[in-house]
């Protein structure tokens, strides 16, 4: 993977707090052993907290916020879960805003455990066939979507590569799924 992606910036979506700490640090590790560039996206400046399950975990910088940036800043999207990131982060406009306009742009876009609660706002799933924490199945398959129990769903059928994993267990796949899909971009 090394320098699969240079010269790409990928943006990382979380909220101020309650991003699955794992599922934030493998990917953005996958992304600069690849030779990209992570860069941290929040509602707010400062740093995110992180979590381990319902502990709190390490504290990450914030680079930039929703209002100071958008998608042609960055090559791809990665949106981590965590049961109160998507859930805080679906209820901001402008972080919705933020992660439909890679749909819009046909960018790749990486989603993993209940990160797709933030798509399901921004009414991009509807005729994909996705996965994500089994608790989000319905939700998904009433915005539109088709859920499947796999530990990796890459999906091509829309106007951008898809990448979604169940979670923590299927991060080696998704990382790689996710790399794989942002270096036919760059």
């Amino acid at each position: 993977m090394a320098n699969d992606l240079q010269g790409a910036t990928i943006a990382f979506l979380c909220a101020p707090e309650g991003t699955e700490q794992v599922e934030l640090t493998e990917p953005w590790t996958a992304v600069e052993q690849a030779g990209g560039t992570p860069r941290l996206v929040s509602t707010q400046t400062g740093e995110i907290q992180a979590f381990n399950h319902l502990d709190k975990g390490d504290t990450f910088p914030v680079h930039t916020t929703v209002d100071d940036t958008d998608h042609t800043d960055y090559q791809a999207l990665v949106l981590p879960g965590g049961v109160a990131n998507p859930d805080f982060l679906r209820m901001q406009p402008k972080a919705v805003e933020f992660a439909k306009s890679f749909f819009d742009a046909g960018k790749p876009v990486a989603v993993i455990c209940h990160g797709p609660w933030t798509l399901i706002e921004a009414d991009v799933v509807r005729g994909r066939t996705m996965t994500s924490w089994p608790s989000l199945q319905t939700d998904l398959r009433n915005a539109g979507a088709t859920w499947v129990d796999e530990e990796v769903k890459i999906c091509e059928g829309g106007p951008n590569v898809l990448v979604s994993s169940r979670k923590p267990d299927d991060l080696k796949a998704f990382c790689q799924a996710a790399v794989d899909a942002f270096k036919a971009v760059v």
